[in-house]
């Protein structure tokens, strides 16, 4: 193509050339006729000379004069900025060349169109292990470079993409290496200028019309001040960090994080058809969950570096996945995942696997981190004449440092103390079991709940029974009580229980005959939101567990949400019109 258009130009050229040349001639022999038949004419005039004066520099370049054409003449590396290479990949022969073509269109048709591809092959037909893809846009092939370089399409072959104009600059590589110059630093403004406001008020988010419109208001006093006001700024909603640092937004391309005063954008990761996100609780990582992506896809689940926007590692979860799928240790320094029969601890910044191996744990069914220690708690499901069990594990030395064997158990949940001083798993216990079809039938249920003092030595352990069924449980975020919901409708009961060092939990107050589903501790401990969820119509009753006074009783009709403030002030309750459903009369 480029040898084809400089023929075209110089055909032009040429053609104009000689068609000027023709009207010169024309010009000439006209002006020659009529001296003929003037000879005045060449008689009063001198000869006009056009020459350049001697020692005339002409200093006028190519460039000036033929600016319009030399910006259309053809560059080598016209046609190829789309084209990207991608070594790395599955050497078959022709009966498996569909499929190989159909993989690779898979991968790589997410970024882009893909006009032409090129599968090299050796003489008996069997493709060399390189590929050459053409996108319609340079964008395109430079995304695709990004997002799939290092992609590992299975144990033996990995991915090394890179753009074909790239050669060139590999060919062109100095002898001698010079450091490169330090780029100028960019503040990313103050992350935390929220602290310093003098009256603590604090901030929250309003999404409404699925993303159409975004507001952030400032709790102030007497009226809620709206400090930021944002049309189509997400697509689907947002979430807060854990320590209020970031504002995370959802977008068709990714995630983006924003910050500061003005809520400038602080870093963009990219993953299509991204659903869901986890913090790390120390905002160092980002957990991004893409479920629509392809099943086997090695990037439906990624890990990232929140200050770098750097991608550490990617999962292809197997199965049906409950989120969030990894739970994090308090300092960021590991997570943990279930598998089937296996839990699997990684470290960071390695991201690897705690000494290279999983924990074998057959009937594994349950497990969480010690809000304030490496330990993890967790529990295995009774097989046969084997009870379960519940087992806390010291992280990364492995030492298990207590266990609990139960028995007649048909489930359990793992309740941590915020404080990490206490430990509480609800088990649910059964007097009569039947199998049926691989199921279990349980019958004569009742309810423990067992007290692990972990700051004590050997970690004792201790049990409250109850007889009803269990609505809730909760620990107060900062003391040394819990609350639970227990019985039937209407004959629906709220208990407190206290914990001491050396003591068996002890029943401080019972309210009988509530009308409550779920509890709602302040963040500050003390005082409590007793909630009437869904259908029991929203009733609310705030008490003051220092001595058990309500100390107000109200009601919003069909309350699906409750939250309190980060400082223990203020209560929200919301109706969310896809959690409830509202009869209307014809």
């Amino acid at each position: 193509m480029r040898f084809t258009t400089t023929w075209l130009l110089l055909w032009c050229t040429s053609t104009r050339a000689a068609m000027a040349k023709k009207k010169v001639d024309d010009r000439n022999n006209q002006n020659d006729d009529n001296q003929k038949t003037d000879p005045d004419l060449n008689m009063n005039d001198e000869e006009t000379n056009f020459s350049d004066p001697e020692g005339y520099a002409d200093n006028v370049t190519d460039e000036d004069l033929l600016d319009d054409i030399l910006r259309q003449k053809p560059k080598e590396t016209d046609g190829v900025e789309s084209v990207i290479v991608v070594d790395g990949v599955p050497q078959v022969g022709p009966e498996r060349l569909e499929k190989l073509q159909s993989v690779i269109n898979k991968i790589f048709g997410k970024f882009g169109a893909i006009v032409n591809d090129y599968y090299p092959k050796n003489e008996t037909g069997q493709t060399k292990g390189y590929i050459f893809l053409e996108y319609s846009s340079p964008v395109n092939a430079l995304e695709a470079v990004k997002m799939t370089n290092n992609y590992k399409l299975d144990k033996q072959h990995t991915f090394l993409v890179n753009l074909f104009t790239d050669f060139n600059k590999y060919e062109q590589i100095p002898d001698k290496w010079e450091p490169p110059e330090p780029l100028q630093y960019k503040g990313q403004g103050d992350l935390h200028y929220y602290l310093l406001e003098p009256d603590a008020y604090d901030q929250f988010c309003v999404v409404s019309g699925l993303g159409q419109s975004v507001q952030i208001w400032q709790n102030s006093q007497p009226e809620p001040n709206n400090i930021e006001d944002r049309q189509k700024w997400t697509q689907t909603y947002v979430k807060w960090s854990p320590l209020g640092t970031f504002l995370s937004t959802f977008h068709k391309q990714g995630v983006a994080l924003w910050g500061g005063p003005q809520f400038t954008q602080y870093m963009k990761y990219s993953h299509t058809d991204v659903q869901f996100i986890d913090f790390s609780p120390c905002e160092k990582y980002l957990v991004t969950y893409s479920p629509q992506g392809d099943i086997g896809d090695q990037k439906r689940l990624i890990i990232w570096d929140i200050r770098t926007g750097q991608e550490k590692r990617s999962f292809a979860p197997e199965g049906p996945a409950v989120w969030p799928i990894f739970r994090w240790s308090h300092d960021d320094k590991y997570f943990a995942r279930i598998g089937l029969d296996v839990l699997s601890v990684y470290e960071t910044p390695s991201f690897g696997l705690l000494d290279k191996k999983s924990f074998k744990l057959p009937g594994i069914r349950d497990f969480n981190w010690s809000p304030t220690d490496n330990v993890l708690a967790y529990w295995v499901a009774e097989d046969k004449d084997v009870p379960a069990r519940v087992t806390l594990l010291e992280i990364p030395n492995r030492n298990e440092i207590r266990n609990k064997n139960l028995f007649s158990v048909a489930d359990c949940k793992i309740h941590w103390q915020k404080s990490g001083d206490y430990l509480c798993v609800k088990v649910d216990r059964y007097s009569k079991v039947r199998r049926e079809k691989n199921e279990s039938k349980y019958s004569g249920m009742y309810y423990n709940f067992e007290i692990f003092h972990m700051r004590e030595k050997q970690i004792p352990v201790d049990s409250v029974e109850s007889k009803e069924p269990i609505q809730a449980f909760a620990w107060e975020p900062i003391g040394s009580k819990f609350a639970i919901i227990h019985g039937e409708s209407p004959n629906i009961s709220v208990s407190f229980y206290g914990v001491k060092i050396g003591q068996a939990p002890s029943l401080l107050k019972k309210f009988e005959k509530k009308a409550c589903n779920h509890l709602f501790w302040s963040p500050s401990g003390q005082f409590i939101v007793l909630a009437g969820l869904g259908n029991m119509g929203g009733a609310l009753e705030f008490i003051d567990t220092n001595d058990f006074v309500i100390m107000n009783t109200t009601d919003h009709f069909q309350t699906s949400d409750v939250e309190w403030d980060s400082t223990g002030r203020y209560v929200v309750t919301a109706t969310m019109a896809t959690q409830t459903s509202i009869t209307v009369e014809y």
